[in-house]
């Protein structure tokens, strides 16, 4: 029972650091265009 008061808060600094993480690609824009990535690869010889 005593890990819990271990688990708890590091799972929550986890979710925070997760969504810290996806905020900043949002933010810097690494989801705008994601199609174009996958036809240059097919593009390309």
């Amino acid at each position: 029972m005593d890990i819990l008061y271990l688990l708890i808060p590091l799972s929550v600094a986890l979710v925070f650091l997760i969504l810290v993480g996806l905020w900043w690609a949002i933010d810097r824009g690494q989801f705008e265009d994601i199609e174009s990535e996958g036809e240059r690869i097919l593009r390309e010889p």
